[in-house]
Formats: C-alpha cells, structure tokens, sequence
C-alpha cells in the first residue's frame, strides 16, 4: 500500500472517476481508495488526483508523480519527500 523508496514514499492508488465528490476514501485491498469528480479524459482525472493528493498530503504538486497505471484505475504514485509514516499519517489511516 505505502512504502519507502530511495525518492520518496510509493503508494498504491484506486482512482474512482465520475464519483460525486473528490476526496480520500479509506484504504481497501492494499490500495488508497480515491474519488474522483473529473471523467477519465484527457488526463483529467490524473490531474484532479495529483491536486488532491498534493492538498491532503500538503506537498507541492511537483513532488507527486504517476510511476505506474496513468490510464488505468490502479496507479502508483511517487511522494518525493516523504517517508510512508508520514504519508500515512497525513492520509489519516
């Protein structure tokens, strides 16, 4: 689900897209549950995703990247700057 990297914490995201509202969902079978508002097009949603990760885990959008899944519901993101606790504990689970 989260862990450490030499860059920065990896974790393991489901992306929900079209969902009523954009917000952290809890975890579920190892991954990050996350809502998404935006449609899965033309990068929207991936979009909408980094913006709300950098906002709830309070890091600037450039330190999180999309390392696996970029068209696909389940996605790797890379936390530059972060260790897992800490992106844990921000997540609130």
């Amino acid at each position: 689900m989260v862990t450490d990297s030499p860059q920065g914490a990896l974790v393991a995201v489901r992306a929900i897209t079209r969902a009523g509202r954009t917000e952290v969902a809890g975890i579920r079978d190892g991954a990050v549950i996350v809502r998404l508002n935006a449609a899965p097009v033309d990068g929207e949603a991936n979009a909408e995703l980094i913006d709300l990760m950098a906002r709830t885990l309070r890091v600037p959008k450039v330190a999180i990247t999309i390392k696996a899944g970029e068209s696909w519901r389940r996605k790797t993101l890379q936390i530059a700057g972060l260790s897992a606790a800490a992106v844990l504990t921000r997540l609130g689970v």
